[in-house]
């Protein structure tokens, strides 16, 4: 058994546990955590595997921007993990059935790829993972990254659009008019003249104040 075979099974159980955890913790954070662990373990076997490119894209994506982001969310979000749990119960065989069928999809997919895999195809020692994928994604599958890219253009516009529509509670600021603005249509100045109503020790206070005490 070789240095490798046993890192491979290292970094899998690894993987398994903390896929476990994941719907198994009782905090949302920890179960985030225990995801974040799953994406590393699950990208160093992708560079066991000779895939870097997709190794570095899923710790850069998703473990540093897409799992931080949820963990920033959880931890900031009051979330009652008693109130989610309430409804386990009716949903847990629907749950078990849909997780049973993925399981069954998952080995009859893995058991046809293992029984009619051959040898691994030679590759060289130069061999670059990143220029193989952007050749093949810019040259053979181009129509289908054209259209993903505008897909996504579309989805990010229609975001901005719904979240800069018209609200009748929001308040614009208009730059020109604001431009526009003289400093004596703002401020008026008015001239007032100054009074004391503290009265110091050994001092009489103003007429106006023993008048009032006498009444």
């Amino acid at each position: 058994m070789t240095f490798t075979t046993v890192l491979f099974y290292i970094l899998a159980t690894v993987l398994v546990i903390a896929a476990f955890r994941v719907i198994t913790a009782r905090s949302p954070v920890t179960a985030v955590l225990h995801l974040i662990l799953a994406f590393a373990n699950a990208a160093m076997l992708w560079m066991l595997l000779g895939a870097e490119f997709l190794a570095l894209l899923l710790v850069l994506v998703y473990v540093g921007a897409v799992m931080v982001l949820f963990l920033f969310v959880v931890m900031m979000l009051d979330i009652r993990i008693d109130s989610m749990r309430r409804g386990l119960k009716t949903y847990l065989p629907l749950g078990l059935i849909i997780g049973l069928v993925l399981v069954l999809e998952m080995s009859f997919v893995l058991a046809t790829t293992w029984h009619g895999a051959g040898p691994q195809a030679p590759v060289a020692g130069d061999f670059n993972n990143a220029r193989a994928l952007g050749e093949a994604m810019y040259t053979e599958y181009v129509y289908a990254v054209e259209v993903g890219a505008a897909l996504l253009l579309v989805g990010m516009v229609a975001a901005i659009a719904l979240t800069l529509r018209s609200r009748r509670d929001a308040k614009y600021n208009d730059p020109a008019a604001a431009v526009r603005v003289r400093a004596k249509d703002r401020v008026r100045l008015v001239s007032m003249p100054s009074q004391s109503t503290r009265a110091q020790g050994g001092i009489a206070a103003p007429n106006g104040d023993a008048q009032g005490e006498k009444q």
